[in-house]
């Protein structure tokens, strides 16, 4: 079993963008509608994992406080590219300055995230140094040695557990030496990416799970991304493959299975996000709410 630095709970993805609003847009989530996004998962969920030390992650840190919710938040740092990547099949190589400009961002990011959670060390449970920023694919590609650095900076300035979000693949290679540097491990794991169906999803995950738990028995491995899509435009994801039934048996599955084992899984995501990926409304990635970017639930949360 592994050590449980963090104790185990319903937890779950939240990034609050509606139709309309974006993180380059620079349109965020009002306090009210983060309030009304709270309200609404307060009673399913006691842990929610945010992705940037930006303005929205302070809004819902505020809503929590001020509204006096009983949320704790996994507070995460945004981290964009220090180094090309020329696998990322969406364009992952930058101009040399870029990358000068992104690591000066990526530092300040890190020293938002001590200010974040020391102002708000009553809520913030734990934080990560950034997210998929070393799997092969990524188009912010960060390497071992800055991740590590990253690391070191965030436990000098917090008393929080310290983690680092990825695909469970990199964790059993080139982020071994970032693996002693951090309090917990943890991994993303998708089936349906990985061109498995639902009759394979949860065993393909606990799969995932164990490989990365057996590489290092001496730590917390959880889970901060695993989810099924309901609709695909077919690049990536096979349309046979998702829907509303299948996402309600994942997570029916996958949140069963977390409870018997008591691993933390961070459940992705509560809301469809529409300005995420390319402008077909059918493209997956913003298809992975629990509920529909209006607000109302999908199958897996209707009584």
């Amino acid at each position: 079993m592994n050590n449980q630095t963090l104790p185990f709970c319903k937890a779950i993805c939240y990034s609050g963008y509606r139709d309309g609003q974006s993180p380059e847009s620079g349109d965020l989530p009002s306090y009210d509608q983060v309030k009304q996004d709270l309200l609404i998962l307060q009673g399913e969920w006691q842990s929610l994992r945010l992705y940037a030390s930006d303005a929205h992650s302070e809004t819902v840190l505020a809503v929590i406080r001020n509204e006096n919710m009983s949320f704790d938040v996994m507070l995460g740092a945004y981290i964009t590219a220090e180094v090309s990547n020329p696998e990322c099949p969406w364009g992952g190589v930058y101009a040399p300055e870029e990358l000068l400009v992104n690591k000066q961002d990526n530092l300040a990011q890190i020293h938002r995230l001590i200010e974040l959670t020391n102002a708000y060390k009553d809520i913030v449970s734990s934080v990560s140094i950034g997210n998929e920023a070393s799997v092969s694919w990524t188009d912010h590609m960060v390497t071992t040695e800055s991740l590590v650095r990253y690391a070191r900076l965030l436990k000098q300035g917090v008393s929080q557990p310290v983690t680092f979000c990825e695909n469970y693949v990199p964790w059993l290679d080139k982020l071994q030496p970032l693996v002693e540097e951090l309090d917990v491990i943890a991994i993303h794991t998708y089936p349906v990416w990985e061109y498995k169906g639902i009759e394979e999803g949860l065993a393909y995950t606990i799969e995932n799970y164990k490989a990365v738990a057996e590489a290092y028995p001496d730590k917390q491995v959880i889970i901060t991304e695993a989810g099924w899509a309901t609709k695909t435009n077919g690049l990536g994801i096979e349309p046979h493959r998702v829907n509303q039934e299948f996402q309600k048996q994942y997570y029916e599955e996958l949140m069963a299975w977390a409870e018997q084992e008591q691993v933390l899984v961070y459940y992705f995501e509560a809301f469809d996000e529409n300005w995420k990926g390319s402008d077909d409304p059918l493209e997956p990635e913003k298809h992975w709410g629990l509920y529909k970017a209006d607000r109302t639930p999908k199958l897996a949360l209707q009584l």
